[in-house]
């Protein structure tokens, strides 16, 4: 899958709330960064802190897609086949697949 394919692609739930934080953080550390005010050194550094996390929380939260089988919590919402699940065990059977 290409880049711009991926960004296309909708984003699971999680990052979407991900990504919007990191815009807020990214917006956040620019405000402060472009002060027209004297601020302290200690202030000026952490907010490019800020902006770059924000800037790179927000880009890798976009590039994440969802698929089918995963709501973006790690929960499978399909229920597996026997052709795709080839680690599973019936414990009430005694049987490893």
């Amino acid at each position: 899958m290409k880049l711009a394919e991926r960004y296309k692609q909708p984003t699971p739930k999680f990052f979407k709330t991900l990504r919007n934080i990191g815009i807020a953080l990214a917006a956040v550390g620019g405000a402060i960064i472009a002060a027209p005010v004297a601020l302290p050194a200690i202030v000026i550094t952490v907010a490019g802190y800020l902006a770059v996390a924000g800037t790179v929380a927000t880009a890798v939260s976009q590039a994440v897609v969802s698929n089918d089988k995963d709501d973006g919590f790690g929960n499978n919402l399909k229920k597996s086949s026997p052709e795709t699940d080839f680690g599973s065990s019936d414990l009430s059977k005694g049987e490893v697949k």
